[in-house]
């Protein structure tokens, strides 16, 4: 085994968010600051980015397109400049467009897969030797639907199931090189992602309403919720947790 688990400090930690410009990445950038870590808020617009960070001297903004080619190496290469280390990495970034089969366009499929899937796993190899260095942590973040069926958006949940079963890989293959691999399954959580689907007002309010109805806890979580289980499984308390995927969406997997 050439790495070490990971027993530095809070402190002394570097954290790397995608997608941290709202919801679960703002909060999880937010908790992981407040911990006293130094986090790298990743996302491709600068204007949010500034928000997460406001008032948080431990957040630095680092707008970054995670699709485009080399990104991910520009993104690690530019945390071991400003902090020499990496000792956490959060694939939080995924998007959802919701198409019925027969209606998909390839667009809109290769889009979801570039973002939930593909970027992530590069992101993961180009990160490995620093987090190998340091014993570190990947953080996945998939969705509590990906156990079930999501009709309408089939290709989203795919995606997200993908990203699980990569997790459970992961811990395997890297467990030897004392990396720890890890996911989160988010329920329905307070988040802007139905706007960013372009759902009307009135679409948003019966989705939350189905939802609200196969949420045992009866409620719409709260991307700090998430945010607590992320750095729960991220810290250095959790060294012989790897391989698992908490769903934290108020029993719906279970009901």
């Amino acid at each position: 085994m050439t790495g070490m688990n990971n027993t530095a400090p809070q402190s002394s930690r570097i954290v790397v968010v995608t997608r941290a410009g709202t919801g679960i990445g703002r909060a999880t950038a937010r908790a992981f600051a407040a911990e006293g870590a130094h986090v790298v808020a990743i996302g491709r617009r600068s204007e949010p980015l500034k928000e997460t960070a406001a008032g948080h001297d431990r957040i630095v903004p680092l707008p970054a397109d995670i699709t485009a080619e080399g990104e991910p190496e520009r993104i690690v290469q530019a945390v071991l400049e400003a902090h020499g280390r990496l000792d956490v990495l959060v694939n939080n970034a995924g998007i959802v467009h919701s198409s019925a089969l027969g209606t998909l366009v390839p667009e809109l499929i290769t889009d979801q897969l570039a973002t939930n899937l593909v970027a992530p796993i590069l992101l993961a190899q180009a990160a490995l030797p620093f987090l190998e260095t340091s014993g570190g942590v990947i953080v996945n973040v998939s969705t509590s639907v990906g156990q079930r069926g999501w009709p309408g958006s089939s290709v989203y949940a795919a995606t997200k199931t993908a990203l699980e079963l990569l997790t459970r890989s992961w811990a395997v293959e890297l467990a030897p090189r004392g990396v720890r691999v890890v996911a989160v399954a988010p329920g329905a959580i307070g988040t802007p992602i139905g706007e960013h689907q372009g759902l009307t007002p009135e679409r948003m309010a019966a989705v939350r309403k189905w939802q609200l109805a196969h949420t045992p806890l009866g409620r719409i979580g709260r991307p700090e919720e998430v945010a607590w289980a992320i750095t729960q499984l991220a810290a250095p308390a959790a060294s012989f947790v790897t391989g698992v995927v908490l769903p934290v969406d108020g029993g719906a997997v279970v009901a």
